[in-house]
């Protein structure tokens, strides 16, 4: 391991664009949130809960995921759980962070959106002036759930849009291609909002041409699956379509093997805007600086591939194009002086 390569990706500055807010919640904090709540718990310690995080594919996962879920049910709730990603990713030289949540999640246990967007949002606001941090939020629709309900959803949340600046679309990919949402998509782009799915993770490289051609998404959630289908990166490489990569979750996913499987080089070799992120930190074993070191570690990846993930970051981000170019101008400046 080449701790000055270790140091330079830690220290560096980064954006985080996969990273569902609900998938950050520590079981310490799980089980602070359930005292506070009086909601009992399956597990008798944070041990016990911890210990249940061995997953054998996405579904065990979200069977766990959902559980957790449960404790969040106040404002205060939502914004301690987001307030404390937020420190982690400050820690980790996170500048801007484009964050995922599941309103199905909550609406489905009668709590109020009011709650879900106050906390969230409040968190957001306090880390732009207190962390520097700046942020935007993106409402994912669950795809286990029905086009109808992705539908109630997004009426809901009408009077909360200035909040979002997009939408995304998560859950269980195996046998929910993107086309089951095309209605719901279309009727997002008509207001205005950015376009992001998950695709080509477990599912097939088609649901990656599905999501970009039904959808007309920006941005490609995972996407790893790319290089089965060379005629689709060769589109990908040619539209710059970016795909927010999040290996230490395809490995505990058992998307690859081990981090040293992980095909990150050759997404990065064949011109891809792949980054890395960290899509549920608390149950896939890392935060930001977890993920660039796992991958530093294991794979063929050099200063390079560094400045090029922090590029990328930047550049995929739902930013306007000057906010863009003073965090490119950043990351080409620390490249200078370390």
């Amino acid at each position: 391991m080449n701790a000055s390569l270790i140091d330079l990706v830690k220290g560096m500055p980064k954006a985080e664009l996969h990273i569902h807010i609900e998938g950050s919640l520590e079981p310490e904090l799980i089980f602070k949130l359930a005292e506070r709540n009086q909601v009992k718990l399956a597990y008798p310690s944070v041990e016990a809960l911890r210990a249940a995080y061995a997953f054998t594919d996405l579904q065990s996962f979200l069977d766990i995921y959902y559980a957790g879920a449960s404790v969040l049910l106040q404002e205060q709730d939502f914004f301690d759980m987001t307030w404390a990603y937020l420190l982690r990713a400050k820690a980790d030289n996170v500048r801007h962070v484009e964050m995922f949540f599941d309103p199905q999640t909550h609406t489905a246990r009668g709590v109020p959106l009011a709650a879900v967007f106050g906390g969230i949002d409040r968190a957001l606001q306090q880390a732009r002036t207190e962390l520097g941090i700046s942020s935007a939020l993106i409402m994912c629709f669950l795809r286990h759930l029905s086009e109808k309900e992705a539908f109630e959803v997004l009426e809901q949340a009408l009077p909360y849009c200035d909040k979002i600046i997009g939408v995304g679309l998560d859950s269980s990919e195996r046998g929910h291609p993107p086309e089951k949402f095309e209605h719901v998509f279309a009727r997002c782009r008509e207001l205005g909002l950015r376009l992001v799915a998950h695709a080509g993770e477990e599912g097939p490289p088609a649901y990656i041409s599905a999501a970009l051609d039904l959808l007309h998404v920006e941005r490609i959630d995972h996407g790893v699956r790319c290089l089965e289908d060379p005629a689709l990166v060769q589109r990908l490489v040619r539209d710059k379509i970016p795909l927010t990569v999040c290996p230490l979750s395809n490995i505990k996913l058992c998307v690859f093997g081990q981090m040293s499987d992980h095909n990150l080089p050759a997404l990065l070799n064949a011109g891809l805007k792949a980054m890395i992120n960290s899509d549920d930190p608390a149950y896939f074993g890392g935060y930001m600086n977890d993920n660039f070191v796992a991958c530093f570690s294991a794979l063929p990846l050099g200063r390079e591939h560094a400045l090029q993930l922090a590029r990328n970051s930047f550049e995929a981000a739902f930013l306007d194009a000057p906010q863009k170019q003073r965090y490119v101008d950043e990351v080409e400046t620390y490249f200078k002086n370390h």
